[in-house]
């Protein structure tokens, strides 16, 4: 995202809007400046606001004579008076930053927007998690936070070195350059996301082992890296990994019971087909 200089008028209301605190009002050029490292293309500024279209050179004029009166004139603090915000044309790999972090833009690799990843919450569905499974996700990053892919490289290196399986159908996957080490490909690990999805599979004796390696890991990491742990509850509704969270310390409750989300489409014979259709 760029601010137009020439049609900006320094009223600030675009820095509270940005989730990473990326846009400032820069001193010198009494302008709205963009901070492109750590601007992770979300376009939130650039939706979030209403746009005025009023001429720039009259706002300032107006602007600068109620200053010397003492008077103070600010736009609505949801406006951009004179429509500054300008949509840039993103090219490989910063591109990578709106795919992870603006919510209305499919991923190319899953074809789900957001972060690119239902997670495990349509396992019900999709089946990626089996009985007897675990399914780990490991999130990395929050607004006001972010994730380079670097810190994301050290976390799933660190991973691949134990019993697990990375999920393909998972975003972060697809920028692997070798998924057996963990390796992330070398041009996108300084790029800036919002939040980034790991996601894994193991089964329930190695959970302790990747819980342990997870928080060594990420107390070295510039940013938030939280935990999920997935798994089917058996005929009686029981989740069988509650006393083995719990003696690992974390607390044991359900944080999602996801039932009911999608249906899987009822299989029909062929013999079943042609009698619905009355034999056409």
């Amino acid at each position: 995202m760029q601010v137009d200089q020439n049609k900006c008028v320094a009223c600030s209301n675009c820095v509270p809007v940005c989730p990473m605190g990326a846009i400032h009002i820069d001193p010198t050029l009494n302008r709205a400046t963009v901070n492109e490292e750590e601007c992770v293309e979300c376009f939130t500024c650039y939706r979030g606001m209403s746009k005025e279209h009023l001429n720039p050179t009259l706002v300032r004029t107006i602007r600068g004579f109620l200053k010397l009166l003492r008077i103070r004139f600010d736009p609505e603090p949801d406006v951009c008076p004179t429509d500054a915000l300008t949509e840039q044309t993103l090219t490989w790999p910063r591109i990578v930053r709106r795919a992870f972090s603006d919510p209305l833009v499919a991923h190319e690799s899953t074809g789900i927007a957001g972060r690119g990843t239902e997670e495990v919450k349509t396992n019900d569905v999709t089946d990626r998690v089996k009985v007897g499974d675990v399914g780990l996700t490991v999130e990395f990053g929050r607004p006001g936070v972010g994730v380079r892919f670097r810190d994301i490289q050290k976390m799933s290196m660190a991973l691949a070195q134990l019993p697990v399986r990375f999920e393909e159908k998972n975003p972060v996957f697809s920028l692997m350059s070798d998924p057996a080490t963990g390796a992330i490909r070398e041009d996108v690990l300084d790029e800036k996301v919002l939040s980034a999805i790991l996601e894994l599979q193991t089964t329930p004796e190695h959970v302790p082992q990747l819980l342990r390696a997870v928080e060594e890991v990420a107390g070295g990491l510039n940013t938030i890296v939280a935990i999920g742990v997935a798994t089917r509850c058996d005929a009686q509704g029981e989740n069988l990994l509650e006393p083995l969270l719990e003696r690992e310390g974390y607390a044991g409750y359900r944080a999602k019971t996801n039932l009911g989300l999608g249906r899987r489409p009822a299989a029909v014979t062929v013999r079943q087909a042609i009698a619905r259709t009355g034999g056409k």
